[in-house]
Formats: structure tokens, sequence, C-alpha cells
């Protein structure tokens, strides 16, 4: 079901069956051309912290997340806008951002 839906959309930047790979072993899905993944924390303090480093990490590569947090639950949205779809910028990100979550 996936890879079908993959198929169908128009990925600029990278091959879709690297999409589909990263898809199904690193947790994210692709909602509305993005990569998606939603986390829970214990706090909404643990969510803010884990955000900012987010942020920072982000902010070196020049690649910025969008997002929607609400008290102790994030959702995160990777696209690159200037191509139109997903690119190696956000499965690089994305990669990032698990071992953010992970604690390495």
């Amino acid at each position: 079901m996936l890879l079908k839906y993959l198929k169908n959309l128009r990925f600029l930047g990278i091959c879709f069956y690297i999409i589909y790979r990263f898809v199904i072993t690193m947790l994210w899905t692709i909602i509305n051309g993005k990569l998606n993944r939603r986390f829970e924390f214990n706090s909404f303090v643990d969510a803010f912290s884990f955000m900012t480093k987010v942020a920072l990490a982000a902010e070196k590569m020049n690649h910025h997340p969008e997002w929607f947090n609400v008290y102790n639950r994030l959702n995160i949205d990777l696209v690159t806008h200037d191509i139109g779809g997903i690119s190696n910028y956000d499965i690089k990100l994305a990669g990032i951002i698990n071992k953010l979550h992970e604690g390495k």
C-alpha cells in the first residue's frame, strides 16, 4: 500500500525507493507528501527541550522542520519546499531527529 502511494507521488530530490526504505525502517510516515513523525513526551518541558535540540541541529543544516506542539505532543513534518518534495536534506534531518530522540 505504501509503495503504491509513493509511486504516485512526485519526489524530485531523491528516489522513491530510498524514501520507502527509510520510512519503513526509521519510524517516519509520509503524509501529504512530507516525512512525518509524531512524538509524545512526559511533559511540556520535555517536549520543548527536545524541540530546542532539533532547532539547533536544523539551524546548522539551514533546513527547518514544520512542527506543531501541544503540551507533551509534537508532530514534525519534513519537506524541501524549493523542490516541492522530499529530499536528502529531509532524510538526513529525520535521522538526526531520531538520534536526538534516542538520546544519542
